[in-house]
């Protein structure tokens, strides 16, 4: 389940390994109905377990309140019916922040399938094991440290350029000293001190903060995916236009701090 290998469904259950500082803690989810999901979490500890559910909690978006969201954009001619269709849709997010950079920054100007299986590498080699009782293993990412402390030489045999190794070491430093706290709920001093790392641009930080952070206002306008999608629709149809930057902040501008939300259902169509 999902491109990098640490989620995994068995049984109707997803399961995800985190860690509470070192202590592991495997989430199971379940969702029984629509409108209903449980967490179960495996730990050592009763804060560790709280941990992992609140962080599975927020992947998963289950306690965000999308009522003005729905009120303002139910009749929207571009979201509308997919928001009437489709009120569960949720963007899809990391538990973690740094995972979400991390992965950010491996995913930069190459198609998905490719930065997938650098990420399934890296987690192989570098990821932190658990092994259930049934025999049946689980991993979770790299930790910032590890990373830090990883030869980008190493991160390139792992199909990553060579560039975005460095750039990847340089920010996981960043975390792993403190002096970048994505954690923290002043955001924005965290994207100034990794948008000073050459490779690290608006495209990294906004998928950072969408999928890591859980700021619906930021879109990442310089995704491929993005720029297709609104020349399409300001060319009238066109499957060959492409939009720029600019032309996709303006087209998703009326939609404010939603503009993250509406890129997911203007998506699901």
């Amino acid at each position: 389940m999902g491109g990098d290998g640490v989620t995994r469904r068995r049984g109707g259950l997803l399961e995800r390994l985190l860690h509470d500082g070192e202590d592991p803690v495997l989430v199971r989810v379940d969702q029984p109905a629509i409108d209903r999901v449980r967490f179960w979490a495996r730990a050592d500890t009763p804060q560790a377990a709280e941990y992992g559910i609140a962080r599975m909690r927020f992947a998963l978006g289950v306690d965000d309140d999308l009522g003005e969201f729905r009120r303002r954009f139910a009749r929207d001619r571009l979201i509308g019916r997919s928001l009437r269709r489709r009120p569960w849709l949720r963007v899809m997010r990391r538990p973690e922040p740094f995972e979400a950079l991390a992965w950010a920054i491996c995913e930069q100007l190459i198609e998905y399938q490719r930065a997938a299986a650098i990420e399934r590498r890296m987690v192989r080699a570098l990821g932190r094991r658990w092994v259930g009782g049934d025999g049946g293993a689980l991993r979770d990412i790299p930790t910032a440290s590890t990373i830090a402390g990883t030869a980008p030489a190493l991160l390139e045999s792992f199909d990553l350029a060579g560039s975005r190794a460095v750039s990847l070491v340089r920010a996981a430093r960043e975390v792993a000293l403190g002096r970048v706290d994505l954690h923290s709920a002043d955001h924005e001093h965290g994207w100034r001190r990794l948008r000073a790392i050459p490779g690290i641009g608006s495209w990294t930080v906004e998928m950072l903060a969408l999928q890591g952070q859980g700021r619906h206002d930021q879109l990442p306008a310089g995704d491929l995916g993005l720029l297709k999608l609104v020349g399409r629709a300001l060319s009238g149809g066109d499957p060959r236009a492409r939009a720029d930057e600019s032309s996709v902040r303006e087209f998703f501008a009326p939609y404010g701090e939603w503009a993250g939300l509406a890129w997911a259902h203007m998506s699901a169509h």
